[in-house]
């Protein structure tokens, strides 16, 4: 009978945890949210190193209707997705300017005369990024990406090349650094 409870127990304990979802540096995040009606699943975790000492910059969730390890399925603008930048570290508005025109110049470069523009809206709305802030991009298609920073919904940005462009970012042949792509694909959160 008290291995029974006992084994009651570690069944209510895990299945508590696995409603928590999965954690990352100390950041937790859900196995599922929803979207717009949508219900998206987590599809992995990465972090964002950067210089020469690594330092951890931003912890990113990336949600999607179905879990997959194609990089290219996971940028198709027409299905629903969410990414999560969570920062871990105080980031000011001029060095996220440039990483997002770093990052498109490396995810799109073909394509920047005809993006430039809604570039340049995203930056607009940026600002300096303090540790626990998030800023979060929802893909809706046929409506663009809808971009939230800290919690303020700033606006949609219209246009799949820019959805395409924005989401291959990370998912890329290019990402910031191939641990977060890893992770954001479904691999160890390192």
């Amino acid at each position: 009978m008290k291995r029974d409870l006992f084994a009651v127990g570690l069944l209510l304990l895990s299945s508590c945890g696995m409603a928590v979802g999965r954690e990352c540096k100390s950041v937790d995040f859900p196995d599922h949210l929803q979207v717009k009606g949508t219900e998206l699943a987590l599809n992995g975790l990465g972090i964002r190193k950067a210089t020469i000492l690594k330092v951890s910059v931003y912890v990113a969730a990336l949600y999607v209707t179905t879990p997959a390890q194609d990089p290219k399925v996971l940028a198709d603008p027409n299905t629903p997705a969410e990414l999560i930048l969570h920062f871990v570290r105080n980031v000011g508005v001029g060095d996220l300017r440039n990483a997002w025109s770093e990052g498109f110049e490396k995810a799109a470069k073909e394509q920047l005369p005809l993006l430039n523009a809604r570039i340049a809206m995203l930056n607009s709305w940026m600002s300096d990024v303090k540790t626990g802030q998030r800023l979060t991009f929802i893909r809706i298609p046929g409506s663009g990406v809808q971009v939230v920073v800290n919690g303020v919904a700033k606006g949609t940005i219209t246009g799949d090349d820019f959805s395409r462009a924005l989401f291959s970012i990370w998912l890329g042949p290019e990402p910031p650094n191939a641990d977060l792509k890893n992770g954001l694909l479904g691999g160890p959160c390192e």
